[in-house]
């Protein structure tokens, strides 16, 4: 990748891997439509009008069809699944069971004639990916309930096939105006159910409303911003590599403002997580056959 590529993916790790800590404080008292509702109102109320200013609303919904798919299933689904799934799961197995979504986002891009070519080498860092996070949180689900693990397996397709929409039917939609129109279409379908709640969400634990504070400003408005240039910058599959670091910058966070234990499980598998990101964002060479052309490994600057 290039040195801002880099930059972006390095960004999002760590912004990404923030939310599931947040979003396990926020629903500890909060219902997750609220906390949905929440994030989904502070990222549009920062988002929107720097939409409207830069004379960027209009012209993006002209492509209202992509951009209401797009909002399915990045935001309106995935984010109420994933609230409701962390009132019982922990954050760090959330964030391990998410990790899959660069291996759904492969088949996702071959069932749709995506050209990118995901070769050894790509293959191998993505398996050492998953193999460091196992070894690093451990996958202990006896005891979890069927629900909340069928609700991560519908984020992780709605994650893997979103950022399809943004290369394929969005490439000239900025990504703050699209993320903005994404917000504030979600935060209107979870009103009417969160709106009713406010009054004893304003009574909540100031931890709670803090952790929402957070996952709309830091890690819904400027994280979206700099996912739609991570995606034009690397294309949509190596963006989503940023899976595999998310769930270790949750442990870390762990260990060094709560002073979390560092096991030998991170020890270990931080170093192959990392390598296995370095392999599987690896650029592909490109050739120079007529038929690999319109490879996107090719096409991305």
């Amino acid at each position: 990748m290039s040195r801002r590529g880099w930059a972006l993916f390095l960004a999002m790790s760590l912004i990404w891997g923030i939310p599931y800590l947040l979003i396990k404080v926020a629903v500890e008292d909060l219902s997750p439509v609220v906390v949905v509702f929440g994030r989904c109102v502070l990222g549009a109320a920062l988002l929107l009008p720097w939409t409207v200013a830069r004379g960027q609303l209009r012209p993006a919904l002209r492509r209202w069809r992509p951009l209401l798919l797009f909002t399915v299933l990045e935001m309106t689904g995935p984010w109420l699944l994933l609230a409701y799934a962390e009132q019982t799961l922990s954050s760090s197995l959330t964030g391990l069971l998410v990790a899959g979504v660069p291996f759904v986002a492969a088949l996702a891009a071959r069932l749709v004639g995506e050209e990118e070519r995901l070769g050894r080498v790509r293959l191998a860092g993505m398996g050492l990916g998953v193999v460091g996070i196992a070894v690093l949180l451990g996958l202990d689900v006896e005891g979890v309930g069927l629900l909340p693990l069928l609700a991560i397996a519908l984020v992780v397709v709605g994650y893997a096939t979103a950022p399809l929409v943004v290369s394929r039917a969005l490439p000239d939609v900025p990504g703050v105006a699209a993320s903005a129109i994404a917000l504030t279409v979600t935060a209107a379908v979870y009103a009417p159910f969160a709106v009713p709640q406010l009054d004893d969400a304003a009574r909540a634990p100031g931890e709670a409303l803090v952790a929402v504070l957070v996952l709309g400003v830091v890690c819904t408005a400027v994280a979206l911003a700099l996912f739609f240039a991570l995606i034009r910058e690397v294309g949509p599959q190596r963006a989503l590599v940023i899976t595999f670091l998310n769930p270790a910058v949750a442990v870390l966070l762990g260990v060094l403002l709560l002073d979390e234990p560092f096991t030998l499980g991170l020890a270990v598998g931080l170093p192959v997580i990392v390598l296995g990101c370095v392999l599987a964002t690896r650029r592909s060479p490109v050739r120079t056959t007529r038929s690999e052309l319109t490879d996107v490994d090719a096409a991305v600057p």
